[in-house]
Order: C-alpha cells, then structure tokens, then sequence
C-alpha cells in the first residue's frame, strides 16, 4: 500500500452538511461558500437554474435540492468536505444518510419563518445521529427579518442551547452587516459581491449597549462549561479570546452549545464569518465521535476504530447514484488507506469487490484520484454489490458500522411500459433507480401482475417518473396515487397451523402453536420462542419466524401489512423423518393467518403533519377546508408580516390535489409544507371502503 501524502492533515479536516427546511437557502449558502473559498469563479443563483449543486435537470427546472450533492473546498488551510442537503420532506432520505456520516452541521434557519417544520425533522435526525452544528440565520435581508426572535424560537421549540455569537447590523433593507461579540468590533460589506468589507469598533450607542448585552450572555454561556473561566469571570476577570474560543469549541463538539451566527447568502453578507466558525468550532475527524461497529461473526462484540491512515481500513457507502457508465458509490472513510485497482470486504454480503477508480467529486463534477485516506469523502466505480449503509472494509479486520435506518414508504402507484421495446427497459431502470434511493420501493402485485412503485409523496414518485423518462428513455403510464395502508391487531389471538403432507415417500410435518399480541406504536414485529420439552427442535426455530414474517406482510383485512405485533411460539409437534423448514415455514404462516382473523383486526391510516402559512384574511377558508379533510388542528401562531401558520394532522388520503385547492382559496397567497407524522385507527366508514375494494383486486400497498 502507498503511503498517504496529505495536502491537508486530519486535524485540519472539516465533514459539513448544509441542512434546513425548504427554500431557507442552503443551496445559495452552499454557492457562496464555493465562491470565497475559490473553488468556482462565478456566482450560481438557484432562481437561474445555475447552481453549481443543483446540476440534475429536474433540480434546475423546479428551484430545490433533490439530491444531496458533495463537494470539497479549501479555507484558513483547512479543506471542508461540504454535503448539500434537500429541504423537501420527499427527500428527507438525503438528509439522514447524509448526517450518518458527516462530523459537524450548519444548520440554515429563515430569518423571517425561524423554526419550520423541516427544520425540526433535520435537528431529530441531527440529535439521533450526536452531529455537533453551528446555527446560521439566512434571509437577514428579507421583509420581516428578525434574528433575536429565530433565537427565542431554536431555544423554545428545538430545547437547544442556542449562543449568538454575532448580532446583525440592521435588518430588512437596512441589513449591512454583523459585530463579532467576541472583539466587539462591526463587520460592514461595503460592495454588492461581498469581497470588500469594513472593519471597525463598536462606537457607544443602542448598537453598542445590545452587543454588550449579547457578550455578557456568550461569555456566561462559555464559562458555564469551563470550571477555570467559571472562576474567572465570578472574580470579573477578563477572559483571554483564545481560551473563550477553545472553551466554545469543546462546547459545540459535546453539543451543550451552539454558536449562532446570521448574514444574508443571497446579498453576499456574513458567509466568510460563517467559514471561519466551521474551521473553529466544528470538529475535524479526530475529534468527532469514536468510529464504533460490531464484529461481523460476534455481533454481542463490539470494535473501536480510530482515525487514522496506518489503522486497517473501515468505510461507510452511504449513497448509491445511478451513472451512464455503472453505479457510483459515495462512501466516507473512517480510518485506513485506499488505492485504486484493490480489493475490499463487503461486511454485509461477505464479498469482495474491486474498486475500478477513487473520484473527488464537486457536485456532477469528478477529479481522479488515486489514494485517499481517514477522514475523507469520495465515490467508486465499479463496486456492484454495495448497498447503501453497507460497511466496505479489510477482510482481515472486518466490522460493521453502525447502518441507516429509512422510513417505509407511504405512497404507491401501478407503472406499466407503453411498449414492448419499453418492458424490458423498465425493469432495469427501476431496480437502479431502487438501488439508488432506499426509500422508493417497486414490487409485482401478485394477482394483478401490475408493477406497483412506492415513495415517500407525489413529489417523490413525480421525480421517480421524470427520471425515467429523460435518463432511462422509458416511456410508462401510471394510475393514480394509492395510500400505504397497515392492519394492526387489537386483541390477543392463539391458534395452531399443521401442515402435513403425506406422498408415499418422504412427507412433510410441521405443527405451530402460536400467540399473537398487540405491540407498541413502531415496535414492529416481536418473535419469541417459548417452546419446553423439545416438542420443536429449535433449529427449525428460523424458519418459522420467516413464515410469520412472510404471512405478515398481506393482512387479513385487505392484504396491506400488519404492524406493531408480538409472536410467541408456544408448542407445536415434530416427527423425526418429515418434519423440515418449509413444513414449519408454512404451518407457522397458517396459523398466523388464523390468529390474525381472531384477533380484531383494523385498519391504519396514514397521517401527515401538515403546516398552512396563510395571510390572516383566508384563516377560516384554510381551517374549515382542513376539517373537510378530517384534519385535526394542533395550534396556530402568528409569524411576521402578518401571516399565520396552521398547524394540523390529516390523513394523507385527503391531501391529494390540496396545492390546487389551497392557491384558489387564498388567491394563490398561501403555502404548505407536509411530512408523514404516525400511523392511526381508519374511521369505520373508511375502513369498510377499502375492504370492499379489496375484495375483488387486492389495492396497491
């Protein structure tokens, strides 16, 4: 193996994403940062279709992030490997394999909005996966911009920890610039690129008595972590700025505080103090948390990896993108060394795939590499058996890295070729397009032969279809949206499967008695062996787990899944020559199937998290329009300029087609965003309804 010649060493490493809810500017944010770091020349505008990040076609034409794209730039000698996330909750997939593997976040807020309701899935992703970040309030530069209440809001809705360490000079159209609380000194942009600013004191004044007050707060904030700069500032000694910084630093990385900054992306203010804290504060890979995963042959045993170029090699595949030439694998590298042309060890598969080449990617854009060590982010070509979530290690040191988890998809649709010549094309391209994107999921339906596509919304599967169309050349007709119903059972139920087949020769048996019970919401499925006296070899105990698995997958209501259950094995029967796994495989679905009828079962819905901001005017249009869709309002507040923000609970049964509804009822002055929040309890009506579908043609699940 070659040794490692770094431009950069470890500690002057930055992993970043750039996460927010939709339209707080991200992209902007992402274009900015390319531009003062160097590494693009010109500035990209989302409204132009000219971002750098944005280089899908179906990203252009619409103005938002569809994909997550990757680049690398260079800043105080530090190079930051930058992810830029979509908003859309269609594509909220981006965002957590994203965040799986990345150090440290700036996440964008609105200066106007504040607190969105993607914003508050982005900070639940960000707190499962302990990602330290920096906060950054965009839009300063907007009607209605107030930073001091963005704080109020993080602190109150988020429970964050949320520090100013900036305060903006002005607001709205008055919007020049920021005073670094830490020198007390104004920074105002003098020229419309941002390349020329100036550099001044704080003068006594109304500025001056704010800053001082937001200081006071920061340096208390910090102190508060520091037992030595705690007995300091109780002394009224003056704190030294290197340690403030150290302190606030070790601060960020543990997570019990968040420096805040602001400036206005769009108006090219306050993007170079935004990279100065990402070098500050955000961890390098030494310091972000330990690389921990489990042995591959033991998984009660857990490895410590550490990052570092001489430890045996360790990576993550994180994203799958579908490319004219093969697949590409973006994966981050956790400890180790890898060279083109070698082979590594897929933990998951136990297979051994060959990396072709190493890229450096900069959005579609790729540069050759042909080494890259611990720390860094690149993609592969070549690599044929790799999922996303897959751990690609060195066989003699395998392990696997803690995987991603997905949200099951919420809506389907039946996909059929227009021709001939389209069938066989369209197989293909959606089994890339699946590989590609874990949360869109395609089957056959078994007695309609139809192929049936799932995603996570119409956006999803909009996007899905225009891919296909403009990528793959495949021309299909789709059906209408169909709802992802579950069945649930409400009550306990035990029943017994045989199934006993004798041909002359050697026959099958298998004998299961069962118990079946309601679990707790997002528990999922709950198997448990209580078998004495050997009546069932346990050996054959696999097997009939997968048959209740299986069974479990078409509900006796209207063949949609059964969620959230127990099974526990109470009996059964063996015979010494017939008995096998598919005998047990199939008594133990028989006799699920027979408790799953007597166990009172019912029909879940699902239901979305739906936020209207609407001018005062169209409240009671928006709300009573809502109740019509069975909503259930769960509150509404005042925002600035006059507006209101709904919002409410509705079952996505009755969200088809609200966009159009919702523009005529507000003049086209209302918007809304809308994320799956839970299953629930059908209302009867409905329930009756889509049994009686069912009973002729099994529905889409």
């Amino acid at each position: 193996m070659a040794a490692l010649a770094r431009d950069y060493p470890l500690e002057r490493t930055r992993n970043i994403g750039i996460a927010a809810h939709i339209d707080a500017g991200k992209t902007t944010a992402t274009e900015r940062i390319l531009y003062y770091t160097g590494r693009t020349h010109k500035l990209g505008e989302v409204h132009d279709g000219a971002a750098t990040m944005d280089w899908m076609i179906q990203e252009q034409e619409r103005g938002i992030t569809i994909t997550s794209a990757a680049t690398a730039c260079t800043w105080r000698d530090t190079r930051i490997n930058i992810i830029d996330t979509p908003g859309h909750v269609d594509f909220t997939v981006e965002v957590e394999r994203s965040l799986r593997v990345l150090d440290g976040l700036v996440a964008l807020f609105d200066s106007v909005a504040a607190v969105q309701p993607q914003s508050e899935t982005v900070w639940r992703q960000a707190n499962k996966y302990m990602v330290p970040r920096i906060i950054f309030v965009n839009k300063m530069d907007r009607t209605g911009a107030d930073f001091f209440n963005c704080v109020a809001k993080i602190r109150e809705r988020l429970g964050a920890n949320a520090v100013p360490i900036q305060v903006p000079i002005g607001a709205e159209d008055q919007f020049k610039g920021v005073v670094d609380l830490f020198t007390m000194r104004k920074v105002v942009y003098t020229d419309d690129l941002g390349n020329t600013m100036d550099e001044e004191p704080v003068e006594p004044g109304e500025l001056f008595d704010t800053a001082m007050q937001w200081r006071q707060a920061l340096i208390e904030a910090i102190a508060e972590q520091d037992d030595h700069l705690l007995e300091m500032f109780f002394a009224g000694e003056e704190l030294p700025l290197d340690r403030l910084k150290t302190a606030l630093r070790k601060a960020t990385i543990a997570g019990s505080v968040l420096p805040m900054l602001c400036g206005s992306a769009f108006k090219n203010k306050g993007v170079q103090p935004l990279l100065d804290a990402v070098v500050d504060f955000l961890p390098s890979p030494l310091e972000a948390k330990p690389i921990i995963g489990l042995d591959p042959k033991d998984s009660s045993k857990t490895i410590e990896g550490k990052p570092a170029d001489n430890e045996p090699f360790a990576a993550l595949a994180f994203k799958i993108a579908t490319d004219p030439y093969g697949n590409l694998t973006y994966f981050r590298v956790y400890s180790g060394t890898l060279e083109k042309g070698t082979y590594l060890y897929n933990a998951r598969s136990g297979r051994k795939e060959r990396i072709g080449r190493i890229l450096r990617m900069h959005a579609n854009h790729r540069e050759d590499i042909d080494i890259i060590g611990a720390g860094d982010i690149a993609a592969a070509v070549g690599l044929t058996d790799t999922r996303t979530g897959d751990t690609l290690c060195d066989e003699k040191h395998a392990i696997v890295l803690e995987n991603i988890t997905f949200p099951d998809p919420v809506i389907s649709q039946a996909i059929e070729p227009k021709t001939k010549a389209d069938q066989d094309k369209l197989g293909i391209a959606l089994t890339r397009l699946a590989q590609e994107d874990p949360t869109f999921r395609m089957r056959t339906d078994e007695e309609t032969q139809q192929t049936i596509i799932a995603g996570m919304g119409e956006l999803h599967l909009e996007i899905i279809l225009d891919r296909l169309r403009r990528e793959f050349k495949v021309e299909a007709n789709v059906g209408k949206p169909q709802v992802a119903y579950k069945e649930a059972i409400t009550r306990q139920a035990e029943q017994t499967g045989r199934f006993v087949r004798q041909t002359g020769g050697k026959g099958q048996y298998g004998v299961v008695e069962l118990r079946i019970e309601p679990g707790e919401p997002n528990s999922g499925f709950i198997y448990e062996w209580k078998v004495v006296g050997g009546r069932i070899p346990k050996e054959f105990s696999k097997s009939i787990q997968g048959g209740i698995r299986k069974a479990s997958e078409s509900g006796c209501l209207a063949g949609y899944p059964v969620l959230d259950f127990k099974a526990t094995i109470l009996d059964g029967d063996y015979h010494d020559v017939d008995s096998s796994d598919i005998a047990y495989e199939i008594a133990a679905s028989m006799a699920f199937k027979d408790a799953n009828r007597a166990a009172g079962p019912i029909l879940k819905e699902p239901i979305m998290k739906v936020e209207v901001t609407t001018p005062k005017d169209f409240f009671g249009a928006i709300s009573g329009d809502l109740n019509r869709r069975r909503g259930e309002i769960q509150h509404s507040e005042e925002v600035a300029g006059g507006a209101l923000t709904i919002t409410a609970n509705v079952p996505l049964s009755e969200m088809f087609g609200y966009a159009t509804d919702m523009r005529s009822a507000t003049q086209g002055r209302a918007t809304y965003t809308m994320e799956f929040s839970h299953y629930q309890k059908a209302p009867k009506s409905v329930q009756e309804e889509i049994v009686a579908k069912a009973q002729g043609k099994k529905p889409a699940a």
